[in-house]
C-alpha cells in the first residue's frame, strides 16, 4: 500500500506523524511518501523538501515566495503522479494542498483524495466546503459536529478526535512542584495570562491584559505568562510593570510538561481567543476569553461570522459558560469584573468545570487514540487500500 502524505505546518506535523503511526498498526506493510516534518519522518517518511518551506501565513509573508510557492506545487502534483499511490492525504494547510489536489487530478483523475482538518465553514465562509469538495473525496474532522457540514458539501466525513483531549494532563504534585519552583505559594490565587502566540497579537492584547490586571482586587495574586522562545523579549518587555510578580515562561514550547504544570497549577486564565481554549479545558482551568483584531478585519469578520461564540468549550460543550469578550467588547473595564469572579469565587469556577469535562469528553478523551482512529477512517474509506 502507498500513501502520499503532505503536511506543511507543525501542527500538520504531529497529526501526520500520530495517523502514520496508526496505519503502520493497522497496515504493517504500507509505504509514505510526501511532505512533512521531523513527526512524519520518524514514522519513515523521506520528505520530498523541507516542510518549513510552506510555513508562511499572511500576505506580507507569502508574496516574497509567490513563485517558489507555485513551484513547490507543481513538483508536488508531478511527484504524485509519478508514485501513483493509492491514496493521497493531506493535513490541514489548504491553500498549498487543495492547490496540489487540483493539479494532481488533472494528470490522475481517479486519485482518492483524504484531507485531514475540516474547515471551520460552521464558524464563517461555508462555501469553502463546496470549493473543497472538488478536489477531497473523504474528510478526517476533529470537532464532533463538522461532519454533517462536510457531508452536505458531497465529501465523507468522520470525527476521528482532537490531539488536545489524548495529550497528558499533568498531576496535581507536578502542579504543586511549579508552584515551588517558582516561588509562589500554595495558597496563592493564581492567574494565567496568554495573550497569544503571534507577536501582533501580544501587541494588541498585551496592553488589555495590562490594564485588566491593574483592575482586579485579589489580595496575594500572582501571574505565570506562557510564551515561545520568539516572542520572551517582547513579553517581558510588556509584563516588566506589572503587579502580580510575573513569571514568564519562555521555553514553553519546548517544554510542554513545564505548561502543561502550569496549566494545572492556575487557579484561573485570561487567554486569547484560540485552541489555547482547548488546553486549559484538557486542565480544568477556569477562563475568560479576549481577542481584538484591527478594526477593518474585525467589521469584516463580524459580518461573515455565522455564529454567537467562537470559544470551543462553548461550542463543544453547547454551552456558553466561558465569558468572552471580542472585539469592540475586549475591553479592560468588562473583562476584569469576569476575571475577578473568577479567581475570588469558588462557585464560578465550578460553573465551567462541567462544560470542559463535556468538551474533552466529546472530543474523545478516554477512546482510542486520534492517529488511531484516523487511521481507521481512512482505511475504511478505501477498503480497497486494506
Amino acid at each position: 500500500m502507498k500513501i502520499f502524505v503532505i503536511a506543511g505546518e507543525p501542527s500538520g506535523d504531529a497529526l501526520g506523524g500520530a495517523l502514520m503511526a496508526g496505519l503502520r498498526t493497522l497496515a504493517p506493510d504500507i509505504r509514505f511518501t510526501g511532505i512533512g516534518g521531523t513527526q512524519m519522518q520518524a514514522q519513515g517518511l523521506s520528505s520530498l523538501f523541507p516542510m518549513d518551506e510552506l510555513s508562511v501565513m499572511g500576505l506580507a509573508e507569502i508574496l516574497p515566495k509567490y513563485f517558489h510557492l507555485k513551484r513547490r506545487i507543481r513538483e508536488t502534483a508531478e511527484a504524485i503522479a509519478a508514485e501513483a499511490p493509492d491514496a493521497v492525504i493531506t493535513i490541514d494547510s489548504p491553500d498549498f494542498c487543495l492547490r496540489v489536489l487540483a493539479l494532481a487530478r488533472t494528470k490522475a483523475p481517479g486519485l482518492k483524495t483524504i484531507h485531514y482538518v475540516a474547515p471551520s465553514v460552521w464558524a464563517w465562509r461555508p462555501g469553502r466546503a463546496a470549493k473543497m469538495a472538488r478536489h477531497v473525496d473523504h474528510v478526517l474532522a476533529l470537532l464532533p459536529f463538522e461532519p454533517p457540514y462536510m457531508r452536505a458539501a458531497g465529501m465523507s466525513c468522520d470525527f476521528v478526535g482532537h490531539p488536545i483531549a489524548a495529550e497528558p494532563v499533568a498531576s496535581a504534585d507536578e502542579a504543586r512542584a511549579f508552584r515551588a519552583a517558582h516561588g509562589i505559594a500554595s495558597e496563592a490565587p493564581l492567574l494565567l495570562m496568554l495573550p497569544g502566540s503571534r507577536k501582533g497579537e501580544i501587541e494588541r492584547l498585551g496592553p488589555v491584559f495590562a490594564d485588566t490586571l491593574a483592575r482586579l482586587d485579589v489580595p496575594g495574586l500572582r501571574v505565570v505568562i506562557p510564551t515561545v522562545p520568539a516572542h520572551a523579549g517582547q513579553v517581558r518587555a510588556l509584563a516588566q510593570d506589572w503587579p502580580g510578580a510575573p513569571v514568564i515562561l519562555d521555553a514553553a514550547s519546548t517544554a510542554p510538561d513545564i505548561k502543561r504544570a502550569a496549566f494545572r497549577a492556575a487557579d484561573a486564565a485570561l487567554a486569547a481567543s484560540g485552541t489555547v481554549s482547548l488546553e486549559l479545558a484538557a486542565a480544568a482551568t477556569p477562563m475568560v476569553i479576549a481577542y481584538r483584531m484591527n478594526a477593518l478585519t474585525s467589521a469584516i469578520i463580524a459580518r461573515m461570522l455565522r455564529i454567537d461564540t467562537v470559544t470551543l468549550v462553548n461550542l463543544v460543550s453547547e454551552t456558553r459558560s466561558v465569558p468572552e469578550f471580542l472585539g469592540p467588547e475586549c475591553r479592560p473595564d468588562r473583562i476584569a469584573p469576569a476575571l475577578q469572579s473568577l479567581l475570588a469565587d469558588p462557585a464560578a469556577r465550578a460553573g465551567q468545570l462541567e462544560a470542559m469535562h463535556l468538551t474533552m469528553t466529546r472530543l474523545g478523551r478516554d477512546g482510542p487514540p486520534p492517529g488511531l482512529r484516523a487511521a481507521q477512517s481512512v482505511l475504511a474509506a478505501y477498503a480497497p487500500l486494506a
